[in-house]
C-alpha cells in the first residue's frame, strides 16, 4: 500500500480546497449551460487578451489538443474566433467575441457568489491572513529554486 502523510501537506491543503472551488463553480455554472473549461477559456481572455490555443492551455495546466473540442465548441455557439496571428500567419488567435460578454457577466457573477461561499464565516480578518498566506506560498513556489 503506498503511504503519504497527506494531512501535513500544504500542497494537499491547496489542492483539495482548490478542487473544491472549481467543482462548486462548476455546479453555479451548469444551469446557464456554461462549462467549466468555457470559463476558463474566458477567463484566460477577460485576464491576457487574444492569445493562442498553446497559451490558454499552458495557462490551464492542460494539453493543447484537449482544448481544440472545447474551442471549437465556443466558436459554434458564436462565443470565440479563431484570427491569424499578424506576427506569425501559422498561429491563431483565439479571440473573444462580443456575444461572450453576457456569459462573461453570467460567470462572474456564478464566481462571486462561489467565492462567497468560499469565506462564509471567516472575518475580514481572516480573509486578509488567507490572502496574505495563499500569496506567500506562491511567491515560494514562483521563486528560483535554490535546492532540488
Amino acid at each position: 500500500m503506498l503511504q503519504y502523510d497527506f494531512e501535513a501537506s500544504v500542497g494537499y491543503w491547496m489542492a483539495m480546497g482548490h478542487h473544491a472551488f472549481m467543482r462548486s463553480l462548476q455546479q453555479a455554472l451548469a444551469p446557464h449551460g456554461i462549462t467549466f473549461r468555457q470559463a476558463q477559456v474566458l477567463g484566460c481572455l477577460a485576464a491576457e487578451g487574444p492569445m493562442t490555443q498553446r497559451e490558454i492551455a499552458d495557462m490551464l495546466l492542460v494539453e493543447p489538443p484537449n482544448l481544440v473540442g472545447v474551442i471549437d465548441r465556443m466558436e459554434e455557439a458564436g462565443l470565440v474566433q479563431r484570427r491569424p496571428c499578424e506576427d506569425d500567419a501559422r498561429k491563431k488567435l483565439i479571440h473573444p467575441l462580443p456575444t461572450a460578454k453576457k456569459q462573461w457577466r453570467r460567470i462572474a457573477d456564478c464566481g462571486r457568489a462561489v467565492r462567497e461561499q468560499a469565506v462564509a464565516g471567516l472575518s475580514r480578518r481572516d480573509q486578509d491572513e488567507l490572502h496574505r498566506l495563499l500569496s506567500a506560498v506562491r511567491e515560494n513556489l514562483e521563486a528560483p529554486a535554490l535546492v532540488r
